[in-house]
């Protein structure tokens, strides 16, 4: 098995894409990290009645 590619992941620089709390996000950028935040709630703040209304109306 050629793990050369996992070795060169593990190698390269990290950048944390986070979904979570944005002080997760600044807790690594203080430790030197990159990190994105992504600002994203679920859809119809995840009501799932609503979710599958909004579902069955194509949207």
């Amino acid at each position: 098995m050629d793990c050369s590619k996992i070795l060169e992941l593990f190698q390269s620089e990290l950048v944390v894409v986070n979904v979570g709390p944005k002080s997760f996000a600044n807790a690594l950028i203080r430790q030197g990290y990159q990190a994105v935040q992504v600002d994203w709630t679920p859809v119809a703040g995840g009501d799932k009645e609503a979710q599958a209304l909004i579902e069955l109306l194509g949207m």
